[in-house]
């Protein structure tokens, strides 16, 4: 059980590195949309194709990141030993880790 925990870890810290993308994009999208209507942000001063551009992009690759995180996540779920809710909110930090980790890095 405890073997699978550790792979559980590690998988989810691994799929964190190519979830940047999908990560940056929705950042990228809610922050020239929704968040600088609100004034909470600001425009790319470059950004003038209109947002609908971005979600066809954002969307398809937000879906097929969750897709293959969660096939890849669901057979060790079962193997862990864990409750689900436990394990999913787990696998979802873990996967924000490295995310995180250029955040703050990069200040």
């Amino acid at each position: 059980m405890w073997k699978w925990r550790l792979t559980a870890v590690g998988m989810n810290l691994l799929l964190g590195v190519p979830g940047l993308v999908p990560v940056w994009l929705l950042w990228y999208y809610v922050s020239n949309g929704p968040l600088a209507e609100l004034g909470w942000t600001s425009r790319e001063a470059n950004e003038n194709d209109g947002m609908l551009l971005w979600l066809v992009i954002v969307v398809p690759v937000v879906v097929v990141s969750a897709v293959i995180w969660w096939l890849v996540n669901e057979p060790v779920r079962r193997r862990a030993g864990l409750a689900p809710r436990a394990y999913w909110t787990a696998g979802a930090l873990l996967t924000l880790v490295p995310t995180g980790v250029l955040v703050v890095g990069s200040v």
